[in-house]
């Protein structure tokens, strides 16, 4: 018997209260995983994943996990810059396309309403009933500033040349607030993301004060564009956020926040310190799951649910994501600590067997 997704579970865990069941959250799921997720038709069908569209293996997939939602773009929308050598880690001063005011004005700057987003229409014929879409966006405030601008000179021209600064974080930023303006108002859309990574290990990557003058007002303006659609906001921000966080419940009002490492703050500490005044996502620490054993990442994920329980704001998952380094049977051992229960209960679908079979 399969599970059917409800939307309305994960739509509780934003509201910080109890869902009817235990639920997931993750924000991506490498192809590999997907395509074995999947149903087999559906596997078949479909050839090479394009990500951030809408995709019925995809979907598939996210269902079949026990995920009531599949996250997504809602265009096609970006900040070009100059070419970036991809490996294995990339530099945050590679292909900076904005150097001088000069540059700044000769910048193509993409407009939000140029860009289709039909696809969002088009998800209401292919999610199963009860799922809906959770879009994210094409980079975030500071994310797409470091990478016009290289992170080096960013750094250098908040003293050299604040007021340049000041209008190229204004030219992102208005165009992520009309981005997200746009896509909140699709009915196949249940909540939105604002992914912009602030922080390193021990400190924020800009200074707060820096962050709160360019970066946080526009952030602002995303939340309330959201909630004025009537849809939660999730912050997907990675690093130290510590000395921020006040900002990021009080002034942002972020509905939730996701991205935890156990080497900053374990999720655990994060949930006792802000759970009551923000939804917790995720958190399970990807180090942790790519070297623990099956049962050690199931003792955690039942204690943080445990945690939770009769308190609610908090969904299971890891830290940031699936990439394809984690192994398949430390996933399913995540995912199987709230899908095993609703097996036993009758009320779901197989979960999975450590071969990623179900049972």
């Amino acid at each position: 018997m399969k599970i059917e997704p409800v939307f309305d579970n994960l739509l509780a865990v934003l509201e910080r209260t109890q869902p009817d069941r235990e639920t997931l959250f993750e924000f991506f799921l490498n192809e590999p995983l997907c395509r074995r997720l999947a149903n087999p038709d559906i596997v078949t069908e479909v050839g090479q994943i394009v990500w951030g569209g809408i995709n019925r293996l995809v979907i598939s997939a996210f269902a079949n996990a026990g995920y009531d939602y599949v996250t997504c773009y809602g265009s096609n929308m970006t900040f070009p810059a100059g070419e970036i050598n991809r490996q294995a880690t990339i530099s945050l001063n590679a292909g900076s396309a904005i150097r001088d005011r000069k540059s700044f004005k000769t910048y193509d700057w993409p407009k939000a309403d140029a860009f289709d987003y039909s696809r969002l229409d088009q998800a209401i014929d292919l999610l199963p009933r009860g799922m809906k879409l959770i879009v994210y966006g094409p980079g975030g405030v500071l994310e797409n500033a470091i990478s016009l601008v290289g992170f080096d000179h960013l750094c250098l021209m908040l003293t050299d040349d604040p007021e340049l600064a000041i209008r190229i974080f204004d030219a992102i930023g208005s165009s992520l607030v009309r981005y997200y303006e746009i896509c909140s108002a699709y009915p196949s859309v249940g909540a939105l993301i604002a992914n912009d990574d602030w922080g390193f290990k021990t400190q924020t990557m800009l200074a707060p004060d820096d962050l709160r003058r360019y970066v946080f007002p526009w952030h602002r303006r995303i939340v309330e564009v959201i909630h004025t659609a009537g849809k939660p906001a999730i912050l997907h921000s990675c690093g130290y956020t510590e000395e921020i966080m006040d900002d990021i419940i009080d002034i942002m009002k972020y509905d939730a926040k996701h991205s935890f490492e156990d080497a900053i703050e374990p999720v655990e500490n994060a949930y006792e310190r802000w759970g009551h005044r923000i939804a917790i996502l995720g958190g399970i620490d990807l180090d942790f799951v790519c070297r623990s054993r099956p049962q050690e990442i199931q003792d955690r994920c039942r204690s943080m649910l445990d945690r939770a329980k009769g308190r609610g704001g908090y969904a299971l998952g890891t830290g940031n994501s699936i990439p394809e380094y984690v192994p398949d049977e430390n996933y399913f051992a995540m995912i199987n600590t709230v899908l095993a229960p609703r097996c036993r209960h009758s009320v779901g679908r197989p979960h999975f067997s450590k071969d990623g079979d179900t049972l």
